[in-house]
Parts: C-alpha cells; sequence; structure tokens
C-alpha cells in the first residue's frame, strides 16, 4: 500500500477493497479508530490484547492521516484483518464505509467526534463508544457555545469512556448522557518496556537524554548540558530530534560552539565522544533505558509537549518546559506524584536536573515514584475488554 495523501482521500471516498470474502464472513468485526500516529500507539497493546481474548473475531483498524496509516501497518498489520482509512463524514460516504466493513462494535479513541457516523451508527444498530476520551481546553472553549448540538450528537453513543474526570466533566458539560458517561483511565499507562536490542555503551557516565526536541529547544538543551557537565564531570548528553530533517541544522548549532558529537548511525560511543546525536529511526523509546534524566522536547516551544511516558515506564525522572497542554493530565499525574517535572524556564530546567544529578535520595524517590504511578493508572486496557466481553 501507498502511503500518501492521495491514497488517503480516495480511500476516505469510500474507494477500497476489503479483503478475501469479507462480506460473507458471518464473524462479529470489532473496529477501532485512531486518527494520527499518538493514538495508533496507544491503542497498539489494547489491539494486541483484543487478538488475543478474541481470537476468532475480525478486527479493523482505521486511521484518519498518512503517517497514522503507516504506523499502524507496520506496528499492528499482522495483528488485525484489515487496516483502512476512517471515512469522510458524509452520507453516501459513511454508508457505503459501513456497508463494506460491517462492524458491530466500534471504539473511538480520545478525541474524535464525527456526527453523522454516530447517528448511522445507532440507526444500524452498532455499538459506538468513544474510549481514552479527551477534549482539550482549546477544544473545550470552541465546543462549548454549540452543546446544543453537541448535546444530539453525543446521546447517539453506546458508551463514553474518558482519560480523567477532568474530561469526563467536559462531556457531561456537553450533554453526554451521564448514565453512559465514566472515567475509564488512560490506555497510555498501560505498557510495558519495549525489548532492548540495543547495545549502547555509556562508558560508565549518566546520560541526559533530550528526547523529541524542536526548533529553538536544542540551544536550551546544549546549554543546561554544558553547564551540568562542568559540576557533573561524568554526564553525557544523547540527543535526539523530533524530526531528522533537522539534522544538519543541529549540527551547525554545535559545530558553531566548537563542540566535537558523535552519531548514532556510526556507532560512535560515548568512550569517544560527550555528546551523541541519535539521527537512526524508532531507537528512541528503547535509548530511554540508558538515561539517567529525561528532557522531553516540543515543551518549550509551544507544541504542546510529547508523551513522556516512554522515558517513565524506565523509572526515568522526566523534565519538561512550560508547554505541555497535549499531555496535560499525564504530567499532572507525574507531578503531583513527584515522578516528573515541568518547569518554567530554561534556568529552571538545570536547576532541576543539578538538583537530581547532585541529590542519590531525591533522584532515587523520584525513580520510585514512577513505578507508583504506573500501578495506580492501570487497568483501562481490562476495562475496554470487558466492555467487548458484554457486547457480543
Amino acid at each position: 500500500m501507498e502511503f500518501n495523501r492521495k491514497t488517503r482521500y480516495i480511500t476516505q471516498l469510500g474507494f477500497f477493497k476489503t479483503p478475501g470474502n469479507w462480506g460473507d464472513d458471518k464473524r462479529i468485526t470489532i473496529m477501532f479508530h485512531g486518527v494520527s500516529v499518538g493514538e495508533v500507539i496507544a491503542l497498539e497493546k489494547l489491539l494486541k490484547k483484543t487478538r488475543e481474548v478474541f481470537p476468532d473475531e475480525k478486527i479493523v483498524l482505521t486511521t484518519g492521516t498518512v503517517t497514522g496509516q503507516e504506523i499502524a501497518h507496520k506496528k499492528l498489520g499482522d495483528i488485525v484483518d484489515f487496516i483502512t482509512y476512517f471515512p469522510a463524514d458524509l452520507p453516501v460516504i459513511v454508508e457505503k464505509f459501513l456497508n463494506k466493513i460491517t462492524p458491530d462494535i466500534v471504539f473511538i479513541a480520545e478525541t474524535e467526534i464525527w456526527p453523522y457516523f454516530a447517528s448511522v451508527c445507532k440507526k444500524r444498530g452498532i455499538k459506538i463508544y468513544t474510549i481514552n476520551g479527551r477534549i482539550s481546553d482549546s477544544s473545550f472553549k470552541y465546543y462549548k457555545p454549540f452543546k446544543f448540538f453537541f448535546k444530539n450528537v453525543l446521546n447517539n453513543y453506546t458508551g463514553i469512556y474518558t482519560q480523567s474526570e477532568d474530561d469526563n466533566l467536559k462531556f457531561l458539560y456537553l450533554g453526554a448522557p451521564a448514565d453512559k458517561t465514566k472515567v475509564m483511565g488512560n490506555l497510555k499507562f498501560d505498557i510495558t518496556p519495549p525489548k532492548v536490542d540495543i547495545d549502547l555503551d555509556t562508558n560508565g557516565c549518566r546520560i541526559l537524554l533530550a528526547g523529541s526536541t524542536h526548533p529553538g529547544e536544542d540551544e536550551i538543551v546544549f546549554d543546561a548540558y554544558q553547564k551540568l557537565k562542568q559540576v557533573h564531570p561524568d554526564l553525557k548528553l544523547l540527543h535526539a530530534s523530533r524530526h531528522l530533517t533537522r539534522l544538519d541544522d543541529i549540527k551547525k548549532i554545535l559545530d558553531s560552539r566548537g563542540v566535537k558529537y558523535g552519531l548514532r548511525s556510526n556507532n560512535n560511543s560515548f568512550k569517544e565522544y560527550d555528546i551523541i546525536l541519535l539521527d537512526t529511526l524508532g531507537e528512541l523509546a528503547k535509548m530511554y533505558a540508558y538515561s539517567y534524566i529525561a528532557f522531553i522536547g516540543g515543551s518549550f516551544c509551544k507544541t504542546g509537549g510529547h508523551n513522556p511516558l516512554e522515558a517513565s515506564i524506565w523509572d526515568k525522572p522526566v523534565i519538561s518546559g512550560p508547554d505541555i497542554h497535549n499531555f496535560k493530565d499525564i504530567y499532572k499525574l507525574l507531578v503531583n506524584y513527584k515522578a516528573g517535572f515541568v518547569v518554567k524556564t530554561p534556568e529552571e530546567f538545570f536547576q532541576k536536573a543539578d538538583k537530581l544529578l547532585s541529590d542519590s535520595k531525591y533522584y532515587s524517590e523520584t525513580t520510585k515514584a514512577c513505578q507508583k504511578v504506573f500501578d495506580a493508572q492501570r487497568g483501562a486496557l481490562n476495562f475496554v475488554i470487558e466492555i467487548i466481553k458484554s457486547s457480543i
């Protein structure tokens, strides 16, 4: 399958083929929708568990973006029966899509609300659920004046299950039926550390891992690291830009400072370099296993942050800047448990990292708090599995 916008548009209009004798196969069809990469990754373990518990049923996964489609095929192509795009929310197209897929149960992850799709599902007796539901503060401000509209839409859902109490209250305010709306927790906590098949020789040093950085954050990281290095000579830096297309820009920043650095793609080690740039695909989540402290990017540049749990699952303290609205509820938990820290300025970033590097007791308490967060939050995955059991 080609992963491009043209293919996406054609498929979203209903021009796609289902595998084999799909229409004649009368097994239960369970459909999941995750709009893009983050949602697909959050659904990954749930889909694997669904296949384990319901081996004889058909599982469909839809996405709304090209990148989401690509990661879905890469990670779940061998798990689910069919992967395609979610249809454009127009009468003829939705009807055509449902006639082809014939779902019995539909789970839509996180923020997606499609009025016509939900309406047709209810008319056809297809059970439709929002899972891992959330509404950002900015979206909620936009939705509030139209609660009369959303009330009608949300009443078409069989159930609305949210990540947090705050999200639950937002849905209820918009008119979601109280008897069908409840907190399920966050699927992002139902994860396990990935298998580490990488031999990163840290040379006995502690590693500051700066993950998923964006323009403007690289300088902040390099400034903080150079100051920390003066106080903690054993500290090394592993730097991972969010987008590899920025690698040349990052090299120029380091060259302008007269700083030597290695590349992961060259298998350079910390025996040779104090700084290594992670310029390979698919290794960041595993690299957190080698970190001592993790800085999570997208948080000093109004991007909204990235998922800190990729580091926290390894019991690593995370530090982020103030712009973390995409993962606000997760950060709230990490901060409350003192497993992670949100700082307002680059200077506070330096100070918090210095505290973690200097105070072994403080560091140990933080790492233990990471596991407490996961222990308290796990359960969302089994929540959805129980819904399926009661629905088929």
